[in-house]
């Protein structure tokens, strides 16, 4: 049988995981699930303790577990620009030296403007520099 409540989040984290696969392309489940992990973990570290918190209560809980998964609120946020953020996004992907990782960042990104709200997406916005904007849709 089980909690009602962990077979919900396990459905709306495996639907994420494969509306994401169709954005992307892929037919990798693990691989899909590592590019959210690869997006969402150095956005919140470049977030605000409010804009992460705001973010984290509008993903399925399994996300949410991983988006807060060794996050340090003390040491937030960390100051970088595009380049930082993408380079920091690859590092997750070291086994695969030709993903394009700025085409998986925006993928990740237009899935996020599909499941959370307006304004949490504008909040975010607001809140990165202007060269990472671009990532966002």
């Amino acid at each position: 049988m089980g909690v009602h409540v962990f077979s919900t989040t396990l459905e709306k984290s495996n639907k994420w995981v494969k509306d994401l696969m169709d954005i992307l392309d892929w037919e990798d489940e693990e691989k899909t699930y590592l590019a959210l992990k690869a997006t969402l973990q150095p956005l919140r570290d470049r977030l605000t303790l409010k804009e992460t918190a705001h973010l984290s209560s509008q993903l399925p809980m399994i996300l949410r577990g991983m988006f807060l998964e060794g996050w340090r609120p003390d040491d937030q946020p960390v100051k970088y620009d595009k380049d930082e953020y993408l380079n920091l996004a690859k590092k997750y992907f070291q086994n695969d030296p030709a993903l394009d990782i700025e085409k998986v960042v925006k993928g990740v990104f237009s899935l996020l403007a599909k499941k959370i709200s307006d304004g949490e997406i504008e909040d975010i916005k607001g809140i990165l520099p202007k060269d990472m904007k671009g990532l966002l849709p």
